[in-house]
């Protein structure tokens, strides 16, 4: 597990009150971890602080599910482990 998705895990666990393991990269947002439009956008203002990075409205769309954002975050800071 890189270090951008052990952070990303982290921040879903908190926020969603589901422990780490069982949040899996495939893990869709809506259905599988029960986030509705307030949790995306509170995820994403907290994905933002961390990771010190804007998300712009038009990519928020592209988050389906947990990998999309590892993709994101890591092409974001453009980094590669």
């Amino acid at each position: 597990m890189t270090s951008i998705e052990k952070k990303i895990k982290t921040i879903i666990s908190k926020q969603f009150g589901i422990k780490i393991e069982n949040i899996l990269n495939e893990s869709n947002l809506r259905t599988d971890l029960k986030a509705d439009s307030l949790d995306k956008i509170e995820l994403i203002m907290e994905i933002e602080d961390i990771f010190n990075i804007e998300i712009h409205d038009n990519d928020v769309d592209k988050f389906i599910n947990v990998q999309s954002i590892i993709d994101y975050v890591t092409k974001k800071l453009n980094f590669i482990e």
